[in-house]
């Protein structure tokens, strides 16, 4: 789903992997228009997700993303791909 500048991604009840290849395919497809990619995922299952999100992202893996942050609540990462 696309809000004003932000792709949403549920990625509940997905295997890491294929987690991961779904936000790669938001992240690779994202033009200069959006800004955020909100990743939700979810807390209550556990924190293998999020855990292989903040991995795959956070350490500048992939140029398009500038930086990784703790989202609303425990289940949800945001993925900024530029600053306002």
């Amino acid at each position: 789903m696309i809000k004003a500048g932000i792709i949403e991604i549920d990625v509940h009840g997905m295997r890491q992997d294929e987690a991961i290849s779904k936000i790669e395919k938001e992240v690779a497809r994202a033009d200069r228009s959006v800004y955020r990619i909100r990743v939700i995922h979810g807390y209550h299952g556990g924190t293998r997700i999020k855990d292989a999100v903040w991995d795959e992202y956070n350490y500048h893996h992939n140029e398009k993303v500038l930086r990784v942050q703790s989202g609303l609540n425990e289940g949800i990462t945001e993925l900024i791909l530029r600053e306002l």
